[in-house]
Formats: C-alpha cells, structure tokens, sequence
C-alpha cells in the first residue's frame, strides 16, 4: 500500500455506528495514532458544519459537509456547490403535493417548512432537532446546499419531477438528501486533493451507505465497511470489520497504518 498522505471518513455508519451516540474508544485511538503519523483526517459527511461532531483529542483537517456542497478546512471556504433557486422551489412544490415537509440547509443553519416523523428521525442521527421556520421564504433565497426530507426509493422519481439542477443521495432507506447536480462526495474530494497537492493513490476512505459510493472512487483505496450496503462494498477496493466492531482500528493496525 503506498504512503497514505489522508483518509476521508462518513460519519453515521462509519465513525460511529448507527444504535450510538459516541465515537468507540478503539476507533478514536486509531484516529489520534493516524493524525500523530501525519496523515490528515478528513470527515466527509451529509451533515451539516453545525451538527459536525468533535471528537475528544482529535482536531480533524478537513470536512466536506452536505456530501461534498460545501468543503472547508481551517483556512475557510474550499469549494461551494448549491442548488438553483428554480429547483429549490420545484422540489418544494413536488414536496408540499406528496404531503411531505422539507429541510433546507445554508451553512449556518437547517430550517424547515414542516416535520414529520421520517425528518424528526433523519435529525436524530446527528443529535438535532427538526426547526420550524418562520422565515423559511427568505431562507430558500439564500445559498442552500442541501434539501433534507422524508422519502422512499419509490418516491424519488416524484421528488425530482421538472429538476434539473439537483439530484438525489440517500444512505438512510426513509430519508433522503438533495444536493446539487455533479457535487456529492466524490466531487468534494476531487477538490480536496487538488487543493493539498495529493495524488488519489495517496488518499484512502472509509464508508457505509449509498452516498459514498462516489468518495470510494474518488480515491486509491476505497474502504467499506462490514456493515454498508451491498452497492457500496461493489465498489470498494476492501472492505473492513464492522462498525459496531471498532473495524476501522482493526483495519489500520493490520496494514500498519497506525
């Protein structure tokens, strides 16, 4: 395996498995021992910046949040992706005639026009509540990165009807993500790695759903987990233990990583 120079971590599946609130004490050693070594940590996440977790002992270089739209490190802004106005307002009509609420999502903040029980437990993962906006008109004209809400495979077609700046990622079978056309997290990393001077056989991931079959190929050396979906592991160049199995920190000591 050639020297790894940086690694791309999902959060929810990945880092921290989905019946958990907290990152595992052996995947948190594994981080802190790969940044020690000098490889830059990454996470690459469908969150947003505010409800990106921190880690105790672990200062992460990178993030590329809402899959990839929009990309920061400590430095500011690295790449910026949203979605057309038009489409914005074409998903919220689709939306509003299935009876389905939707979330948007700026940098600073996710407002919704409404809450149902699939968006209440899509928040959930990442420890947030769903907010009800007053201003969600003047929040739609502002540069939205994401559109959160409620769906199912059957429902995407629908979803999308008449959009065309905009495409659907999911990683959670009752919910999906909204993000623009040609972004996601392969994109984000592409940016990344030209932004650090890092040739792609140098930068490996670690994944789970759906949404990270883009940040696999993006890289040399794309990792599933135990636990992702069978799209995933097709694509993955390995795949390593379980989450729920500290597979990450088994994975790098076996290649000595760490």
């Amino acid at each position: 395996m050639k020297d790894i120079k940086i690694i791309f971590f999902d959060i929810d599946g990945t880092l921290i498995a989905m019946d958990q609130d907290t990152i595992s004490e052996k995947t948190l050693e594994a981080l802190k021992r790969l940044q020690e070594k000098g490889v830059k940590l990454c996470l690459a996440t469908g969150r947003g910046p505010m409800l990106v977790p921190h880690f105790e002992g672990v200062e992460f270089d990178a993030f590329l949040t809402y899959n990839g739209s929009y990309c920061y490190d400590h430095s500011g802004t690295l790449y910026s992706n949203c979605i057309p106005l038009k489409d914005i307002e074409r998903i919220i009509k689709n939306a509003d005639k299935m009876g389905k609420p939707v979330a948007l999502a700026t940098k600073d903040r996710m407002a919704a026009n409404g809450k149902d029980q699939d968006l209440i437990d899509y928040y959930a993962f990442g420890n947030a509540e769903v907010d009800v906006a007053e201003d969600f008109e003047d929040i739609k004209k502002e540069k939205v990165y994401q559109v959160l809400m409620g769906a199912r495979v059957e429902e995407y077609q629908e979803i999308l009807k008449g959009v065309q700046g905009a495409e659907i990622t999911a990683w959670w079978d009752r919910a999906v993500d909204i993000i623009p056309v040609n972004a996601g997290k392969g994109a984000g990393i592409e940016k990344m790695l030209k932004h650090y001077g890092i040739d792609k056989s140098q930068a490996m991931a670690f994944g789970d759903g759906n949404n990270d079959i883009e940040m696999l190929k993006a890289v040399g050396n794309g990792i599933a987990m135990a636990n992702a979906s069978d799209d995933l592991k097709a694509v993955a160049d390995e795949i390593c233990g379980d989450v729920s199995e500290d597979g990450i920190y088994h994975y790098c000591l076996e290649k000595r990583l760490i």
